[in-house]
């Protein structure tokens, strides 16, 4: 049980680091795959910590906005990739939610 809660902060934090260097201009377009494969480890830690062990506080909402992060990664990537501006607001409300989600991990025990 804890080395899924290791591999989904590891996930979240490489993450929301990714999204940072993107909004700053530093990350190539390779970034997406990696926020791609993070959001996969996040939903799927989430998911096998309440299987096999106790259910995370605040499980639902957790889980719900880790899938909302991801598929808003896999539209940002695919759909509209070349409108830049929308495409960074859209990365904008991504770490909103990498920020509430290590929030509710830092006040874990």
């Amino acid at each position: 049980m804890l080395a899924l809660r290791y591999v989904y902060v590891l996930a979240l934090a490489i993450w929301l680091g990714g999204m940072v260097g993107e909004l700053l201009g530093n990350a190539s377009t390779r970034f997406h795959y990696v926020a791609y494969a993070c959001g996969g480890a996040l939903v799927v830690t989430l998911t096998a910590m309440r299987v096999l062990g106790p259910r995370p506080p605040a499980f639902a909402i957790r889980l719900i906005l880790s899938g909302a992060m991801l598929l808003v990664a896999l539209y940002s990537g695919f759909a509209i990739g070349a409108v830049h501006q929308l495409a960074t607001q859209l990365m904008m409300a991504n770490v909103a939610g990498a920020l509430v989600l290590l929030y509710w991990e830092a006040r874990n025990p």
